[in-house]
C-alpha cells in the first residue's frame, strides 16, 4: 500500500472536485482517493502491486483533468505562466474580432482590404481564423461542456459550448453561402459572438483561479505564525535549534518578547502570554507551571521553561491549518439557478432540433430544408443569452459593491446574502477596536494628604503612561496609547521594575509609584477602601483594573492616587449596524474566545442578545454548523481564530482590519472595516436576483416565441424562419440582458 500527493489541473468548481474523487475511488488498485478543491491537490492510497503513478494520472486524464505530478512546483508554475499568456492572447483576439466585426458600428475607421462591404471574402475569412484560434485557445471550456453533455450533468459549460458551436456552425454556413456569391450573408456572421463568449468566460477563469492561489497563499503563511528557532535545555546549557529538532519532552526556554515555538506545560516560570491569534482574547492570559502554551503565542513579560507536547502536525496551528481546509473543500455548493434550467433545456432543445429534421424529411422534405430547420432551432434556442443572465448581473453587482467598499470574492455570497438569518459576530478586532484603550479614570489625589500636590487627570496620566512606556504588556500599551492621543508628553523615570504577576513600579520626580493590581496594592499595605465602588463600576463594565499608587514624602509607605479601567473600545457603528439586522428580523449572535463576563458586558451596551464565550476555534465552527440547523448563517471575524468559522459560515465576511488569513478564508471583504457594509451587501444581493431572474426571463421570451416558428410547424401557412432571423433573436436576447444587467449600475 503507497500513497501519494498529486496536483491536479483544470478543477473550477466542487462538482469537478467531487466527480473525480468518486471516479477515482471506483478505479481497481485504489484504495482510498480524496480531492481538494481549494489546494488543488488529490491524496491517492493504492495497491502498489496493481497500479503505479502513470497509470493513477491516466486515471485523472480520463476524468478529465490534469495531473501536474507530485508536488511538481515547478511545474504548476509553468502552468499559471501558460495561462497568463493565454489570456494575454485571448485578449488581442478578442480586440481585434471587435475591431473588425463591430469597429464601423461606432465610427472606427475600417481597414480597407477587411471591410465589410468592400472586401467581403477577405472580411469571412478573417473573422473565421481569429474564431477558431479563438476555440482552440478556449478549447477547455468545450470540453467540459461536452464531457457534462455526455455524462448527463449539463452545465455553464455545456451551455457556453453550445451558444459557443451553435454561432460558429451558423457563421460557416454563411461563409459557405458568401463564397458561393451571396454577399448579402456578410451581415450574418457571428463569429464575434463566439470569440467575445469564450474570452469572458476564460476572464472569470483566471480570476478564480488568483483567488484560489490566494487562499493557498494564506494558509501557507499560517504555518509561518511560529518562530524558525528556539531554545531548548540540553545538559543544563541553553542550545539554539531549529523546530525540527525539538522532540517531544524537550524543555524548550521562552524569554520576553519571544513566541512559543511548540504546544507544552510550563514547568517553571511565571508571564503572561497573548494568545490571541487562537483564543480571540483581547487580554493576556496569566500562564504559571502547570498551564498549557500554544506556539506561535508571545510571551509578554518573565521567562519560562516549558515541556515539549505537540510538535509538527500535532500543533494547535497544524490543526486550524487543517480545519480550514477541510472545510473549505467540503462547503456545500449553491446550484446556480442558470445551471438547474440547463439540467433540462439543453437537452431538450438538442432533442427538439433532432426531431424536427426527422420529421420533416419523414414527411418528405428535402435535405437542405431539414438542415435549415436543425441550425435555426439550435440557434434561435442557442442560450447564450442564459448563459450571460447570472454571471453578468453578478459582474456588474460586484462593481457595484467594489466601489461601496465590499469585495465580494463569489458569486454564490452575493446570492444567497439576502436570505440570511443569522449573523455571527467575532467580538476582538469585528465589534471592537480590538486594541486596548482606557476606558474611565477616577482621581484620587484631591484627597491625598497636605504635603502632597493635588494632580490634574493630565498629570496622573502623564506619571502612569510614562512609567507604563517601559513595558511591553498590552495594557501598558494601551495606556501609552491613550496618552499618545491625548497629546499628552511622556517622561523618563528611573528605577522601573516589572513584577511579574502584579504590575509595575519606578520613580518618577523623586517619588516612588507602584501601578498594578489589587495584589501588589495589598503586598504593600495600600489602602484601597476608597475605590472599591469605583473598581466594582469598571469590572461590572468588562474592564481590566490598575491600581496606582505613591510614595508619601518622608514615609516608608504608600497612598492610592488613582483607578485605570482598561479595555477593548466598541466600534462607534456596531449598536446601529445589530439594531438595523434585528429590525429586519435577522438574529444576531457574539460568538468569541473571550470570557463570558466581558463579553456579555460588550454585548449588553451593542445590544446583542445571545452571546457564546469562551470558545476555541473548532468549537466555534461546531457552533456554527448548530446555527445554522435554522438557516443560513454569515460569520463576521478578523482574526486567524476566525478563519476556520469564517469558511464553515455559509458567508464568511472579514473586516478590512484583519488578518490575511481571515481575508482570504472569508467570501466577502469589507475593505473599509464598516460594519454597516453588511446591510448594503444584503441590499445588492437582494437587487441582483430580482435581476438574475428578469434576465432568465428574457433569456426565454425570444427563444420560446420563436421556437415552434423554426420548428417549421408555421410552415404550412407560409410562416417560415431562416437561420439570420434565428440569429436576431438570439442577439436581441442577449441585448436585452445585457442592458438589463447594466442597471445594477444604479
Amino acid at each position: 500500500m503507497k500513497k501519494v500527493l498529486l496536483k491536479i489541473d483544470g478543477m473550477t468548481c466542487s462538482a469537478c472536485s467531487s466527480g473525480l474523487e468518486k471516479y477515482l475511488n471506483k478505479q481497481d488498485g485504489i484504495i482510498n482517493a480524496t480531492v481538494n478543491l481549494v489546494m488543488n491537490n488529490a491524496s491517492v492510497e493504492y495497491d502498489e502491486k496493481k497500479l503505479d503513478l502513470p497509470q493513477i494520472e491516466k486515471f485523472v486524464q480520463k476524468a478529465g483533468f490534469e495531473s501536474l505530478g507530485i508536488d511538481n512546483l515547478q511545474r504548476e508554475e509553468k502552468k499559471k505562466s501558460r495561462e497568463k499568456y493565454k489570456l494575454w492572447g485571448f485578449t488581442i483576439i478578442a480586440i481585434l474580432t471587435l475591431y473588425i466585426a463591430m469597429g464601423h458600428m461606432i465610427g472606427i475607421p475600417e481597414i480597407p482590404f477587411l471591410s465589410m462591404h468592400g472586401s467581403p471574402i477577405n472580411y469571412t475569412i478573417a473573422l473565421l481564423i481569429l474564431s477558431v484560434v479563438a476555440i482552440v485557445l478556449g478549447w477547455d471550456i468545450l470540453k467540459n461542456g461536452y464531457k457534462n453533455l455526455i455524462h448527463k450533468t449539463a452545465n455553464m459549460d455545456t451551455l457556453v459550448g453550445l451558444g459557443v458551436l451553435s454561432s460558429f456552425i451558423y457563421s460557416i454556413y454563411g461563409t459557405y453561402m458568401i463564397f458561393k456569391g451571396h454577399h448579402e450573408y456578410v451581415e450574418n456572421l457571428y463569429y464575434e459572438s463566439a470569440v467575445i463568449i469564450l474570452f469572458f468566460i476564460h476572464i472569470g477563469r483566471y480570476v478564480e483561479a488568483r483567488n484560489k492561489d490566494k487562499t493557498k497563499e494564506a494558509i501557507q503563511s499560517l504555518m509561518m505564525i511560529t518562530p524558525n528557532k528556539a531554545t531548548v535545555l540540553k545538559d543544563g546549557k541553553e542550545i539554539q535549534v531549529t523546530l525540527d529538532e525539538i522532540h517531544k519532552g524537550d524543555i524548550v526556554v521562552c524569554k520576553p518578547g519571544e513566541k512559543i515555538a511548540v504546544d507544552g506545560e510550563i514547568v517553571d516560570g511565571v508571564t503572561h502570554i497573548d494568545e490571541s491569534f487562537v483564543t480571540g482574547e483581547s487580554m493576556p492570559s496569566k500562564k504559571e507551571v502547570g498551564s498549557k502554551v500554544i506556539a506561535g503565542s508571545i510571551n509578554y513579560e518573565g521567562a519560562i521553561k516549558y515541556k515539549a507536547e505537540k510538535i509538527g502536525k500535532e500543533s494547535t496551528v497544524s490543526e486550524i491549518v487543517r480545519m480550514v481546509v477541510e472545510a473549505t473543500n467540503t462547503k456545500a455548493p449553491i446550484a446556480k439557478i442558470a445551471d438547474k434550467i440547463s439540467g433540462y433545456f439543453v437537452p431538450a432543445i438538442i432533442v427538439i432540433a433532432i426531431l424536427s429534421a426527422i420529421i420533416w424529411l419523414i414527411i418528405g422534405q428535402t435535405p437542405a430544408f431539414a438542415i435549415n430547420v436543425f441550425i435555426t432551432v439550435l440557434v434561435v434556442a442557442c442560450p447564450c443569452s442564459l448563459g450571460l443572465a447570472t454571471p453578468l448581473a453578478i459582474v456588474v453587482s460586484s462593481g457595484v459593491a467594489s466601489k461601496e467598499g465590499i469585495l465580494i470574492k463569489n458569486s454564490e455570497s452575493l446570492e444567497n446574502a439576502h436570505k440570511v438569518k443569522t449573523v455571527v459576530f467575532d467580538k476582538t478586532g469585528t465589534l471592537t477596536k480590538g486594541k486596548l484603550s482606557v476606558s474611565k479614570m477616577f482621581n484620587y489625589k484631591e484627597e491625598a494628604i497636605a504635603n502632597i500636590p493635588v494632580d490634574t487627570d493630565e498629570d496622573v496620566i502623564r506619571i502612569v503612561a510614562s512609567i507604563e512606556n517601559k513595558s511591553e504588556h498590552p495594557i501598558a500599551r494601551g495606556i501609552v496609547n491613550f496618552a499618545k492621543e491625548q497629546n499628552i508628553e511622556l517622561e523618563e523615570v528611573e528605577n522601573f521594575k516589572n513584577i511579574a504577576g502584579y504590575g509595575v513600579s519606578a520613580e518618577y520626580s523623586n517619588n516612588k509609584y507602584l501601578i498594578g493590581n489589587s495584589k501588589l496594592m495589598k503586598e504593600n499595605s495600600v489602602n484601597i477602601n476608597a475605590a472599591i465602588k469605583d473598581e466594582e463600576e469598571l469590572e461590572k463594565d468588562g474592564n481590566s483594573i490598575l491600581f496606582v499608587a505613591e510614595s508619601i514624602q518622608e514615609e516608608n509607605k504608600f497612598k492610592l492616587i488613582a483607578l485605570f479601567g482598561v479595555k477593548d473600545i466598541i466600534k462607534d457603528s456596531a449598536a446601529d449596524v445589530v439594531e438595523k439586522l434585528q429590525e429586519h428580523n435577522t438574529n444576531v449572535v457574539m460568538l468569541t474566545g473571550d470570557n463570558e463576563k466581558t463579553a456579555k458586558a460588550i454585548a449588553n451596551q451593542i445590544g446583542i442578545k445571545q452571546v457564546i464565550a469562551n470558545v476555541l476555534p473548532k468549537e466555534k465552527a461546531e457552533k456554527i454548523k448548530e446555527l445554522k440547523e435554522n438557516g443560513l448563517v454569515m460569520m463576521c471575524g478578523d482574526g486567524i481564530n476566525d478563519s476556520v468559522s469564517l469558511v464553515t459560515a455559509d458567508i464568511g465576511v472579514a473586516v478590512g482590519s484583519g488578518t490575511d488569513i481571515a481575508m482570504d478564508s472569508s467570501d466577502v471583504v469589507l475593505i473599509q472595516d464598516d460594519l454597516e457594509k453588511i446591510s448594503e451587501l444584503m441590499k445588492i444581493s437582494k437587487r441582483t436576483i430580482r435581476n438574475i431572474k428578469q434576465n432568465l426571463f428574457w433569456a426565454f421570451f425570444y427563444n420560446i416565441c420563436m421556437l415552434p416558428i423554426a420548428m417549421g410547424v408555421f410552415s404550412f401557412w407560409g410562416l417560415t424562419m431562416n437561420p439570420m432571423f434565428a440569429s436576431l433573436a438570439m442577439t436581441l436576447s442577449s441585448i436585452t440582458v445585457t442592458i438589463n444587467s447594466l442597471r445594477l449600475r444604479k
